[in-house]
């Protein structure tokens, strides 16, 4: 029993640690706090469920597909909305009101393209259980960790060991330097929104399976991920990896072993006892500087 809610809870949590990883890229990248990655989630998962479901295109075409789709999603966003805000001077609280209006317009889109109902997406990897000794396991929850895993561990690997990533990371750290050193610093912040919308899509696609698809999936999911982000240590791609593993842990014992009507209530409760001992979070920001 325990390590099958063990399994669930890592299921559910690297699909916050996806999502939290996006607002953490966002915020070392800009300073800037976003509040549509959860929608990214759900267009992702909206997506895939056309082009799989609906139009029967194959599984690896489908997949293609959906994150093409949202890293100009992500990429469109910085360039259309949050670069030419920036340039005529907004500060960041408009950032704020513009990503919670593209999120609810997004919200809206789906419904109006979607509908309103929770759409079953098909098992990707199989729902048939597996007897491994006496514990009773799902391979697509397994498939989901992993998959999971692997793409924090590639996004790691982009981050420290490619021209590309050590560029992004140096023009979040100091912009005019890095522009004087050849940087573009545009193209950077724009691939690094580009790169949070696919984070979150991956999670979308995970997810989708498991809870189904709707235009509020995203919702949720964001307010965790966010909070994981924050439990983390709020632009430390490290920590929203852990601090979604923690959500997604704690929400899953608590709802097994306690109530899964108050679920929620220990989770955030767990977020205030971490934020009143670690006001910084579990890990700090200068850990990305120094990869």
């Amino acid at each position: 029993m325990f390590i099958k809610i063990l399994i669930g809870g890592l299921t559910l949590g690297v699909v916050y640690a996806l999502v939290a990883l996006g607002f953490s890229l966002i915020y070392r990248a800009s300073g800037l706090m976003t509040f549509v990655q959860g929608d990214f989630l759900m267009l992702g998962a909206f997506i895939a469920y056309t082009l799989y479901v609906t139009l029967k295109l194959p599984l690896v075409v489908t997949v293609i597909v959906t994150l093409l789709a949202t890293f100009v999603i992500g990429l469109l966003t910085q360039k259309i909305i949050i670069g030419p805000l920036l340039k005529r001077g907004s500060g960041p609280i408009h950032i704020v009101l513009a990503t919670i209006g593209l999120s609810y317009f997004l919200q809206n889109f789906a419904m109006l393209t979607w509908g309103t109902e929770v759409f079953n997406f098909p098992s990707i990897f199989g729902d048939q259980p597996l007897e491994v000794g006496s514990v009773t396991i799902v391979p697509q929850d397994v498939w989901i960790v992993v998959i999971a895993l692997i793409c924090m561990l590639v996004l790691h690997l982009f981050m420290t060991k490619t021209k590309l990533g050590t560029a992004m990371r140096a023009a979040s750290q100091d912009k005019m330097a890095a522009g004087v050193l050849g940087i573009n610093v545009p193209l950077t912040e724009g691939l690094t929104w580009a790169i949070a919308a696919v984070m979150a899509a991956i999670g979308g696609i995970l997810l989708a399976p498991v809870h189904g698809v709707s235009a509020m999936m995203g919702v949720r999911i964001s307010l965790k991920g966010f909070a994981a982000a924050v439990v983390g240590g709020y632009g430390n791609m490290y920590g929203a990896m852990i601090g979604g593993l923690l959500f997604g842990l704690i929400e899953t014992f608590s709802s097994t072993y306690i109530s899964s009507d108050s679920k929620d209530i220990i989770t955030f409760a767990a977020l205030l006892l971490v934020l009143f001992y670690l006001p910084t979070g579990i890990l700090k920001s200068t850990i990305i500087e120094q990869a």
